[in-house]
């Protein structure tokens, strides 16, 4: 996929989270690391036809269907994502993983996520 095409597909895809989920706004770096990526490697499952069965663990299944849900509203949203290949698909949700980690973790000026008193 085209560089400005994938750039501008994650900025949709980033948006939609901003804008329609909580998940994203744990209080502490390590939450954040691990909804983002147990919520998105779900929703790219989801994507690819490999999240079929809910997870024992109870965190795991609250991750599982936030990511279901998300790859749902973004399927419903984006009709193109229907157009990807496995790869393309990949390569897309690992972009929007990158961006989104930046965005609440890297990226943000909120100083209670590294605070270790809080």
């Amino acid at each position: 996929m085209e560089e400005a095409l994938k750039h501008e597909r994650v900025e949709v895809l980033i948006d939609h989270i901003m804008k329609k989920c909580l998940w994203e706004f744990h209080s502490r770096s390590w939450d954040r690391e691990r909804q983002n990526r147990e919520i998105l490697g779900w929703a790219k499952k989801s994507l690819l036809g490999e999240a079929d069965e809910a997870p024992a663990e109870r965190l795991d299944r609250c991750h599982w269907v936030d990511g279901v849900v998300l790859a749902r509203a973004w399927k419903k949203r984006c009709r193109w994502l229907s157009e990807l290949d496995a790869v393309d698909t990949s390569e897309l949700v690992d972009a929007v993983h990158e961006r989104l980690d930046y965005l609440t973790i890297t990226g943000s000026l909120n100083k209670e996520l590294t605070d270790h008193q809080y």
